[in-house]
C-alpha cells in the first residue's frame, strides 16, 4: 500500500467507557441511547464502522441495537470467541444480522485465554485453540457463503450443515468477513489460512515489520494474501508536551489495585501478543508516562491499567499522522483507533487527524 493511500479507519465501542473507564468514577452509566448516539457519531465523522470488543456486555445484542440505529456508513467488527457455540448457529445469526442490517457485519476472531474460556466450560490449551479456531471458522466461512455439507473434523462433526440456511441467502461475497489477531506461530498460522485481515497490537516498526514479514510469507505458502489492520488507543492534543500531560494524568488517577490487577493476575497470560506487550514495559509504573516510550509517540503504558491492546499514540496531530503514515509504509492498510471518553476523542481525532489521512469526512 503507497504511504499516501488512504487507511481504512474504524473507531471502537463498548458500554463500559468513559474519561478512565478501568476506574469506577471514571466510567459513564451504561446507557443504550448514549452508545447509539456514539454509533451514529461514529458514521457521521468519517469513520467506517466500529470494533465492538468482549467485555461485560454481548457483542451481539449491541451490534443489532447499534447497526438498527445507524446507516450503511456504520460496519460493526463484532468480537466473537469461536467454540462457545455452534458454528452453525453462529451462521444463522450472521446471515440474519446480514439480512436486517444490509450486509454491515464483519468477525473480529478472538481466541481469548485458556484461563477465561475455562469459565464458559471450554476446556483448550494455547495451540488447542487455535486448532479449534480453524476449523470452526473453515465451516462459518462455508455456511455464510451459503454451502451446504457434510464435516467430520477433529472437534465437529456435522451432516448436511446448512440445509437450513437454504432460503437464508448470503448478503455478502464470498462470506462473511474475518478479522483476527494472534502473534504466536499457531495463530499466525491460523491467520495465514483462513482470515481475511490480520490484526496486530501497536509495536515499535522494526519489530511489527518482523513480525508482518512472516504473516505475508506464510500466507503466500497458502497462495493467500491478507489485508493488515493496527488496533491503536491515541492521546491526541494540540501540542506534544499537552498530549504526554493526558497520559500522565491516566498514571495518577489509575488505583493500586488497578496496577496489582493488571500486572499480578496477567503476568501469567498465555498469549504472545499481550507477552510481548508487557516486555514493552516490564510491569514497572513509571512516575511519568514518557519513560516507557519505546519509539517516538509510541507508548504502551495503556496496558498497565486495562486488558487487551495496551499502547497508544501521544502527541499532536502532525506527530500521531506521521507515526500512522510509517505503519502505512509497512502495508498496514487499515486502523481500529480509540480514545478516552470514546465520543469526545472520536470528534478530535475526526478533526485533527483523519482530514490529513485522507479519510473521507
Amino acid at each position: 500500500m503507497s504511504p499516501q493511500t488512504a487507511p481504512e479507519v474504524l473507531w471502537y465501542v463498548i458500554p463500559r467507557e468513559g474519561a478512565y473507564p478501568w476506574e469506577p468514577e471514571g466510567r459513564r452509566p451504561v446507557d443504550l441511547g448514549y452508545l447509539q448516539q456514539l454509533a451514529g457519531s461514529v458514521e457521521r465523522l468519517g469513520f467506517s464502522g466500529a470494533l465492538l470488543a468482549t467485555d461485560l456486555h454481548d457483542v451481539w445484542p449491541l451490534g443489532s441495537a447499534l447497526a438498527a440505529a445507524t446507516g450503511p456508513g456504520f460496519r460493526p467488527l463484532l468480537a466473537v470467541h469461536p467454540g462457545l457455540i455452534s458454528p452453525t448457529l453462529l451462521a444463522k445469526m450472521a446471515l440474519t444480522f446480514d439480512h436486517l442490517f444490509g450486509g454491515r457485519l464483519r468477525f473480529n476472531v478472538v481466541n481469548g485465554s485458556t484461563r477465561a474460556l475455562q469459565e464458559y466450560g471450554l476446556h483448550v490449551g494455547h495451540d488447542e485453540r487455535y486448532a479449534l479456531s480453524a476449523e470452526y471458522w473453515s465451516i462459518v466461512k462455508r455456511l455464510t457463503a451459503g454451502e451446504v455439507f457434510d464435516h467430520k473434523g477433529r472437534f465437529y462433526e456435522l451432516k448436511d450443515a446448512g440445509a437450513s440456511l437454504r432460503d437464508l441467502r448470503p448478503v455478502q461475497a464470498p462470506h462473511v468477513p474475518l478479522w483476527f489477531g494472534g502473534s504466536s506461530a499457531a495463530g499466525i498460522e491460523m491467520a495465514a489460512e483462513h482470515v481475511d485481515v490480520y490484526l496486530t497490537w501497536g509495536e515499535p516498526p522494526h519489530l511489527l515489520k518482523e513480525k508482518l514479514d512472516h504473516v505475508r510469507a506464510r500466507a503466500a505458502a497458502y497462495g493467500r494474501t491478507l489485508r493488515i489492520g493496527l488496533r491503536l488507543h491515541v492521546i491526541v492534543r494540540d501540542t506534544e508536551q499537552e498530549a504526554w500531560a493526558a497520559a500522565d494524568r491516566l498514571l495518577d488517577v489509575t488505583s493500586e489495585a488497578t496496577y496489582r490487577r493488571q500486572l499480578g493476575e496477567r503476568a501469567g497470560e498465555d498469549g504472545v501478543g499481550w507477552q510481548r506487550q508487557f516486555r514493552q514495559h516490564g510491569g514497572r509504573v513509571p512516575a511519568r508516562a514518557r519513560e516507557l516510550e519505546t519509539h517516538p509517540n509510541l507508548w504502551p503504558g495503556m496496558s498497565l491499567f486495562r486488558p487487551g491492546p495496551g499502547t497508544a499514540l501521544v502527541g499532536a496531530a502532525e506527530q500521531i499522522v506521521e507515526r500512522l503514515r510509517e505503519y502505512q509504509a509497512l502495508g498496514v492498510d487499515t486502523f481500529i483507533l480509540s480514545g478516552n471518553p470514546l465520543l469526545e476523542e472520536a470528534y478530535r481525532v475526526a478533526e485533527t487527524v483523519l482530514p490529513a489521512l485522507g479519510a473521507p469526512r
